[in-house]
């Protein structure tokens, strides 16, 4: 009669490192990770991690890139006119910055050395001088948006009012007499704000794009 062979643990990966990093982080937030902390939820031992990171800081940096990853840049790829791709563009970045809130302080450092972060910033750069704008302004086009972006993804506007209507004394606060129902809208209010925003910024760009070409 043969042995039962015994159920093979999964083999450790920089994939399932990142990977369950990226979970831990998204249910308790960047303090909540530690090569201890991982090592035990991958069930290893602590060192087995320095086969592939050197430090805690090279995890979250790999987290912050897989999240890049997840943006959509074939916009800047397939025809699309400028305006739009930058759009569109806008549109996926956010959608993977609200999956993953707890990194964008890690994102928001800038791309380093991450390569998705990296590809990013150059399909970015690239798609708006195809488009004919100076290399000056293509990077200050993709540095603008991507502060709008980011710190769309910090906080929720709408979240920070709380749902007490006692706390909006008429007599301090006159024209906040609804505060109290904007957290309950919160998901609405704040991509109605993202959506006017973004189409503002999009009309002084497109403003300005027309300026310069009736200029040159």
């Amino acid at each position: 009669m043969c042995a039962m062979a015994r159920p093979r643990k999964p083999l450790l990966s920089t994939d399932r490192i990142v990977e369950t990093a990226r979970v831990l982080v998204d249910a308790e937030g960047l303090a909540a990770v530690s090569t201890r902390r991982l090592a035990a939820e991958l069930g290893v031992s602590g060192p087995s991690l320095y086969n592939h990171f050197r430090t805690k800081d090279e995890i979250l940096e790999a987290v912050a890139d897989s999240v890049s990853a997840q943006v959509d840049l074939s916009m800047f790829e397939d025809g699309r006119e400028w305006r739009t791709a930058l759009h569109d563009w806008a549109v996926s970045y956010r959608a993977a910055l609200r999956d993953h809130p707890n990194i964008v302080p890690v994102l928001a450092t800038g791309p380093g050395r991450r390569p998705a972060g990296l590809r990013l910033a150059d399909a970015v750069y690239g798609g708006m001088v195809a488009a004919g704008w100076p290399a000056a302004q293509a990077t200050s086009i993709g540095a603008l948006m991507r502060y709008f972006i980011m710190g769309s993804a910090l906080g929720s506007f709408a979240g920070g009012f709380v749902d007490d209507a006692s706390a909006y004394d008429p007599a301090d606060y006159p024209h906040l007499g609804q505060a109290h129902l904007l957290a309950e809208q919160q998901e609405k209010v704040d991509q109605r704000a993202f959506e006017t925003g973004l189409a503002a910024l999009l009309d002084g760009l497109a403003g300005q794009f027309e300026e310069m070409r009736r200029a040159g």
